[in-house]
């Protein structure tokens, strides 16, 4: 017989205990987490003051705003669940090195030959659940000699087993289906098997190592990981124990049900292997240098920084990554730690690329009594392709000036980014609409492509300069006016080019366009100034003239 002891954590509050850890305030308060399901939002996590409230996992969340007016709800975040997760995991590597996430809220953790290092498996479920506690979560834990058993007590140990089918959802059919109720057979003549509502008064989540049969048969039937509908068939022929299918011909199952019940037997007794396949653990690239004596001048700290630049950007060449994003923390002697970032536009591992960046930080680092250990890590990676270029030599090196000329953007972006930030170097790309200010868009420079080919030019002149419209005083008729009042300035027309009529999208409810379909005019004033002007028709808003943009 197998030694294996596998624990299962579940965490069925996952959701909304991960915001309440963000947010303490919220631990007071009824909190629900949201997703769209099906053209409806439903809940798919609730915090422990909102299941007092009669609140249920999968109700729609109109009725539990109608159930429970005070209730917080905040929409899912999948990654964000799943980032939690891992941080969990690391958190259970500390009981046994084989740990793995399990069903998006729990954890399945290998214990065999680990819980005598805390004095027992009753010591260890008991050190889980304080750990749980402090963390703020809720936890559920099954121990047992395999993967489903662990999962099945987790969840269903000391829960009693009913009818899929209660008096009050009879009561509710139509009045054939009520009389037909009251005449159904007895069990024993095909009619349905009576419900089990017996459970244990002491809930036992430890299956002692050989007694799966006995912890498992009185548990319900959908501790076996079986789907709802399987499960609810099951309870129609009066299969409703775990117990009562482990007595049932293995043949008859198969042919009735599938092999997917069978299986699901299997594994949950160990006839069937299941084993715990811990996640790889990410990539950490970063590399230290300790230093004989203490260091202060900007030279010994970047030839230190040559010294261990090279060796990290061998290590990412060999995984094919790059960085985008380099930390280097300088350990003074106080034990203080002085740490710079610098950004790449592009991921490269190239140290010549990331040398001077660091180059233009140094200064912003305090030395204080001298540096004893310097530290770069590779904060953020993507994967990198190199490319290689074919052909005759001449070929060759085209390609490859080609290459280093778009390089160069990126290094530049690189080096402005390390003064002002990457956030704030931002490009234009074009967008293929009508609408003046809706023409392009800002994309942050490191993160975007530059746009390839000529920028599309328009119809029509666009000016140089943009803004919101601004109102213009003048007569309120489609006719252009010789005279107008803008900005506190009398201007006089010369001349004018239009009308160029523009029509808002009717598909869309934009503010800045309530004021209906607008005929555009270019307008040169006495005084020199090319002005775009243009008369709103007025639909939601009243008509009148405005201007939007100057020509250079």
């Amino acid at each position: 017989m197998s030694n294996r002891r596998i624990l299962s954590i579940w965490f069925p509050r996952l959701g909304a205990e991960r915001l309440i850890r963000r947010q303490p305030m919220l631990g007071d308060r009824p909190v629900a987490v949201v997703e769209e399901h099906h053209n409806m939002q439903v809940i798919t996590s609730l915090n422990g003051m909102a299941q007092a409230d009669g609140l249920q996992i999968g109700q729609p969340v109109r009725d539990a705003h109608a159930m429970c007016p005070g209730l917080l709800t905040f929409p899912r975040s999948p990654q964000g669940e799943t980032q939690f997760l891992e941080a969990l995991q690391r958190w259970a590597s500390r009981f046994s090195p084989w740990v793995a996430p399990e069903d998006e809220d729990a954890l399945v953790v290998d214990l065999t030959g680990c819980a005598h290092l805390f004095g027992g498996e009753e010591r260890l479920m008991q050190v889980v659940q304080d750990d749980c506690t402090d963390l703020g979560l809720s936890a559920l834990i099954g121990l047992a000699d395999t993967r489903g058993a662990a999962w099945a007590l987790a969840r269903y140990a000391g829960k009693a087993t009913g009818s899929d089918r209660s008096g009050d959802s009879i009561d509710q059919e139509a009045r054939a289906t009520r009389s037909r109720a009251g005449k159904r057979r007895h069990w024993t003549k095909g009619g349905s098997a009576p419900a089990v509502t017996a459970q244990a008064p002491d809930i036992r989540r430890i299956a002692q190592p050989g007694q799966t049969y006995s912890a498992l048969s009185p548990l319900p039937i959908a501790a076996l990981r079986l789907e709802p509908d399987m499960t609810a068939q099951l309870g129609r022929l009066g299969l409703r124990r775990v117990g009562d299918l482990l007595g049932q011909p293995r043949a008859g199952l198969a042919r009735r049900f599938g092999r997917g019940v069978v299986l699901r037997l299997d594994q949950a007794m160990g006839s069937a292997p299941e084993p715990v396949s811990p996640a790889k653990p990410p990539d950490h690239f970063a590399v230290r240098m300790t230093l004989p004596d203490p260091i202060g001048l900007v030279e010994d700290v970047m030839a230190a920084i040559d010294r261990v630049l090279p060796r990290l950007c061998k290590m990412l060449e060999d995984k094919g990554k790059g960085t985008r994003q380099v930390m280097l923390q300088a350990y003074r002697s106080d034990h203080a730690v002085e740490m710079v970032e610098v950004g790449l536009a592009r991921p490269s591992h190239d140290p010549h690329r990331i040398r001077p960046l660091l180059e233009m930080k140094i200064e912003d680092i305090d030395a204080g009594f001298g540096i004893d250990m310097i530290r770069l890590l590779a904060v953020q990676v993507e994967p990198v392709h190199d490319a290689m270029t074919v052909g005759h030599r001449e070929a060759g090196a085209a390609v490859q000036a080609r290459l280093n000329n778009a390089n160069a953007m990126d290094d530049l972006i690189g080096r402005l980014g390390a003064r002002v930030g990457l956030d704030a170097i931002r490009r234009f790309e074009p967008v293929d609409s009508h609408i003046p200010e809706k023409s392009h868009k800002i994309m942050a420079a490191a993160w975007s492509k530059p746009h390839k080919g000529p920028w599309p030019r328009p119809t029509n002149p666009r000016p140089l300069l943009l803004w919101h419209p601004e109102p213009v005083h003048a007569p309120a008729t489609p006719e252009l006016p010789e005279t107008f009042r803008w900005r506190g300035m009398d201007l006089k027309r010369h001349r004018a080019i239009g009308p160029e009529r523009i029509a808002p999208e009717w598909w869309l409810d934009d503010p800045n366009w309530r004021s209906g379909t607008r005929d555009y005019w270019i307008a040169d004033t006495e005084d020199g100034q090319r002005l775009w002007l243009f008369y709103a028709h007025g639909a939601a808003m009243s008509p009148g003239w405005f201007c939007q943009g100057s020509f250079a």
